[in-house]
């Protein structure tokens, strides 16, 4: 079989899953670096899923690693379904995050005016970590695919 972009075992999937990973760790450090991200719990949310986005990023990506090294093939069923059901729940998870997150910052900047108002909210970095969360979200969507068709594929 054709090997796909994305496919666990190998160098692009291990890129996807790093990229996914560095880029939740980075919607998370400008969300925790921002002052008053505390003020709204979309933002707390926020921070909860990226760090599972991390978690379950670097797990594959390790996973990937070792496949790579020992040169083990992960095209297995019972495998790829488990992948497929965890990108599910973190990408639902991560696009819900981030979209409250969106809703709530569009809220502070353009209908209510409130970052002008209290220029003690770091808007610009809560605008920054929304971004990385849909980049990270983006990548995870496109792992989803790949791996959802390959386990398809195998079926």
């Amino acid at each position: 079989m054709k090997p796909w972009f994305g496919t666990p075992g190998m160098t692009s999937g291990l890129l996807l899953r790093i990229l996914q990973c560095l880029s939740a760790a980075a919607s998370i450090a400008a969300m925790a670096s921002s002052t008053g991200f505390a003020t709204a719990t979309s933002f707390c949310f926020l921070i909860s899923a990226m760090g599972l986005q991390v978690l379950w990023s670097f797990g594959l990506a390790c996973l990937d690693i070792h496949a790579l090294r020992v040169k083990k093939d992960l095209q297995s069923q019972i495998l790829l379904s488990l992948v497929v059901i965890g990108d599910w729940v973190t990408a639902i998870l991560a696009l819900a995050a981030a979209s409250s997150s969106a809703g709530v910052v569009v809220l502070f900047v353009r209908d209510s005016d409130i970052c002008k108002l209290e220029p003690t909210l770091s808007c610009h970095l809560f605008q920054i970590s929304i971004a990385f969360a849909f980049f990270a979200w983006f990548l995870l969507v496109i792992s989803s695919h790949t791996v959802l068709w390959l386990l398809a594929s195998l079926s």
